[in-house]
C-alpha cells in the first residue's frame, strides 16, 4: 500500500515588541525570550521596526518590533 504524502507544514506569524534600556539588540532578544515562554517551535524572527522611547530629550528605552513565525501543530 502506498504511503500518504506528509502534509506541508503551516506557519503563523505574530508580532511582538521588546524593550530594553541598553540596546535594540537586547530589545529584540527580550521579545523573542518572552514569546518563547508561551509559543513552541519558533522558526524565524524578523526585525520589522526599531524605535526609541524619549523622555525629557533623552533616550530611555530601545524598542524592537519583531515578526515571529512558528509552526502549527496538528
Amino acid at each position: 500500500m502506498a504511503k500518504k504524502p506528509a502534509a506541508e507544514p503551516v506557519y503563523r506569524v505574530t508580532e511582538v515588541i521588546g524593550s530594553s534600556p541598553i540596546s535594540w539588540e537586547d530589545a529584540a532578544k527580550n521579545a523573542v525570550a518572552a514569546a518563547a515562554k508561551t509559543l513552541r517551535d519558533l522558526r524565524i524572527a524578523e526585525v520589522a521596526k526599531l524605535d526609541m522611547k524619549v523622555e525629557d530629550g533623552a533616550v530611555v528605552a530601545f524598542r524592537a518590533r519583531i515578526l515571529l513565525s512558528f509552526k502549527y501543530e496538528g
